[in-house]
């Protein structure tokens, strides 16, 4: 009876940590995670809006259609980016992801409490380099840290009527990631 119950045990364990190896690598090695399917269709620190999904083709699985969504892949090794996005009607929202689809920050547009979300992004380490300002407080300026130098942001606007969509749209189209050190373009 110990000999079947230690086998048990055993089996148990040995079955736990596969379990557990296998669901800490995984995302690591998927090959069509969001990261490398938006690869194709996103240019680096550049925002781009995302078709409206079809039940025969969306860019991302579980897209609502009541969203206009739009991504921008990051890559912070040359620099902070700058993250503006005007507020829509309805709701506003933008989500930050790491390479291996860890979200690590998320604000909308009620917490944002303006017109429009603006943020900088950066690395612990560039954040670390930036000299300290005493006339810019923490309300004045939203830095975010990001936990690795490449990423992704999800920014969403709702179309609560299907009449609204192009509204949710031009949201979506004003919305800029760019270089924070880029020059602003001139009008």
């Amino acid at each position: 009876m110990i000999r079947w119950l230690l086998l048990f045990f055993g089996g148990a364990l040995l079955g736990g940590i596969v379990h557990l190896a296998t669901v800490i690598i995984m995302p690591r090695t998927a090959t069509q995670d969001a990261y490398s399917r938006l690869t194709r269709l996103a240019p680096v620190n550049t925002v781009t809006a995302l078709l409206a999904p079809t039940p025969e083709n969306a860019a991302m699985p579980f897209m609502d259609p009541a969203f206009a969504s739009a991504v921008c892949r990051y890559d912070l090794s040359e620099g902070p980016i700058k993250l503006t996005v005007p507020i829509s009607l309805a709701y506003t929202s933008v989500s930050f992801y790491t390479r291996y689809d860890v979200a690590y920050y998320a604000i909308n547009d009620r917490a944002a409490g303006r017109r429009m979300i603006e943020l900088d992004l950066m690395t612990a380490e560039q954040r670390n380099q930036m000299p300290e300002e005493e006339d810019v407080t923490a309300a004045d300026r939203l830095i975010v840290e990001s936990p690795t130098s490449t990423g992704l942001i999800a920014i969403r606007a709702l179309a609560p009527e299907p009449g609204l969509v192009p509204l949710a749209q031009s949201t979506i189209a004003a919305a800029q990631c760019k270089r924070a050190d880029e020059p602003k373009p001139s009008r």
